[in-house]
């Protein structure tokens, strides 16, 4: 996977979520860098890499299957491993199948459903597939940018995408061919079985005015994972990490300090 590198120490590696790749994390390699190892990758299919046609097919679960191959080839493990919104539920499945090569998880408005036990199958609300739908019908027809602010202010707050920065957009705009291959890739629910797997320190993150389906997540994790603590981002939403990235590689610092060799 391509892959930026900066600083010594213990293992930091960022995972980004949808429409994102490396550079999402640019604050985060910046800020942590004079105290950790920071690498943050890029998933298959996500920029700089092109979307050949012999690529494997777009996939959650082999993007955690990735994550373990790339540590275990780096040669750096154990790491301390962050994900963001579906980056988020890629590191916890990386979490479940791949322990031995973990320090910590950090889970930042991870995406996904929730399975609640007793309850019928979890899965998105109909208004939001259809909303999800149109936004890659428009990216589809050409209009890239009306169907990018369609999602990104879905997932976080309405006029998001009208303030983002130049680098955010163009990030977005380079990686819009992924939103229609991750909608018929569905995210799988989290479940208390899937996480009480996970033994390693859990550091779960969300942003005060983030949508509720993240809160909910990070709700249900806490109470379900053995190790589990909550952090809020105040005055923020979905990407807390870039809207306040202080705050955000504070809580990062304290927690994997806290959980080093």
């Amino acid at each position: 996977m391509p892959f930026v590198e900066r600083g010594e120490g213990d293992l930091l590696l960022f995972v980004h979520g949808s429409l994102c790749d490396y550079r999402y994390w640019q604050p985060q390699i910046a800020g942590l860098s004079p105290h950790y190892r920071c690498v943050s990758v890029s998933l298959t299919h996500y920029w700089p890499a092109p979307d050949a046609a012999d690529a494997p097919p777009f996939s959650w679960s082999r993007h955690a299957d990735e994550i373990g191959q790339f540590i275990e080839a780096l040669g750096a493990g154990p790491a301390h491993v962050i994900g963001h919104s579906r980056g988020g539920s890629v590191a916890f499945h990386f979490a479940r199948r791949y322990p031995q090569l973990l320090q910590s998880l950090t889970l930042a408005d991870p995406g996904g459903p929730v399975q609640m036990p007793g309850q019928t199958l979890a899965q998105l609300p109909e208004t939001v597939n259809a909303l999800r739908a149109r936004a890659v019908q428009l990216i589809d027809a050409g209009e890239v940018d009306a169907g990018l602010e369609l999602f990104v202010d879905s997932v976080s707050r309405p006029g998001f995408w009208a303030k983002s920065t130049h680098s955010f957009r163009r990030m977005a705009t380079d990686n819009a061919h992924t939103l229609g291959p991750q909608f018929r890739d569905p995210l799988a629910a989290y479940t208390r079985e899937d996480a009480e797997e996970v033994r390693c320190p859990v550091l779960l993150i969300d942003g005060q005015l983030s949508p509720q389906v993240f809160q909910r997540a990070v709700a249900a994790l806490e109470t379900w994972m053995p190790d589990a603590r909550r952090a809020t981002v105040n005055g923020a939403s979905h990407g807390m990490n870039l809207a306040r990235p202080a705050e955000f590689n504070a809580l990062i610092d304290q927690f994997a300090s806290g959980h080093g060799r």
